[in-house]
């Protein structure tokens, strides 16, 4: 989320009468299969649609093409499945955050092992489930202890897992990422949005116009992905032609 501010017109004053509020950054990344140099894409503007298809700009500067299968990571958002369904179609696969579900499954542990030694020993057995494709067995153990249907949702946490994990099946296929050598975890791109975006927009005491950080956000992406030389180049050679709001796009991503 970006600090930002809107200077109120009316006013001579442009400290006075400003509003404050947050923006939320799309920060998105993919890579090859083993490779350790991903390329970066994100935005705050244009909405989700717009952030698919830069997700699928990433993707085919990483090298995706027609005979590729693209393996996502999420934390199970509706709109990162839409887009990764919409972008890629039958050549895409999205998969939950390992991390994201084990949040569910460790409040459903609280009411069905109070002590703590239980609770990390039946953690430890679900997750390992999970690992070795036995969702089943997950659900399974479960269901007696699932509270009574006149239970309110935000007291029912062995109810919710339960019904979390059982909606998303082909979403929890853990056994075959491992096997093929594949993540099961977001921390690339959670630990992404700490050094492509906050590390600039968000200093202490630093509120920004909208058009301003997708400029500097954008001139981020541009330097991690090694554009920062073409995109100047090709500025200096148009100099009439501002930074627009997708300067990392200037060469090659948009190319491919």
């Amino acid at each position: 989320m970006i600090p930002v501010v809107e200077p109120d017109a009316s006013q001579k004053d442009k400290r006075k009468g400003k509003t404050l509020s947050w923006r939320e950054a799309k920060i998105l990344l993919a890579h090859g299969k083993g490779s350790r140099t991903p390329v970066y894409g994100g935005g705050i503007e244009g909405g989700i649609e717009a952030a698919g298809r830069k997700l699928l700009t990433c993707a085919v500067r990483a090298g995706f093409g027609t005979a590729s299968q693209v393996h996502a990571v999420g934390d199970g958002a509706p709109w990162i499945v839409g887009q990764i369904e919409q972008q890629f179609g039958d050549q895409g696969r999205y998969l939950i955050d390992f991390y994201h579900v084990c949040e569910y499954l460790g409040e459903a542990t609280k009411m069905i092992a109070p002590e703590p030694a239980a609770r990390e020993a039946w953690m430890e057995a679900r997750k390992e489930a999970l690992k070795t494709g036995r969702l089943d067995e997950v659900l399974r153990t479960l269901v007696p202890h699932c509270e009574p249907p006149g239970t309110s949702d935000d007291q029912a946490p062995v109810r919710a897992c339960h019904r979390y994990l059982s909606g998303r099946r082909h979403q929890l296929k853990y056994r075959e990422a491992l096997a093929e050598g594949l993540p099961i975890g977001s921390g690339e791109i959670e630990s992404a949005h700490r050094y492509v975006a906050q590390k600039r927009l968000k200093l202490p005491g630093a509120w920004w116009r909208v058009e301003h950080a997708e400029h500097m956000l954008a001139l981020r992406i541009n330097r991690l992905n090694g554009d920062w030389q073409d995109y100047w180049a090709a500025l200096a050679a148009n100099p009439s032609v501002p930074a627009n709001r997708n300067p990392p796009n200037v060469s090659r991503s948009l190319a491919a």
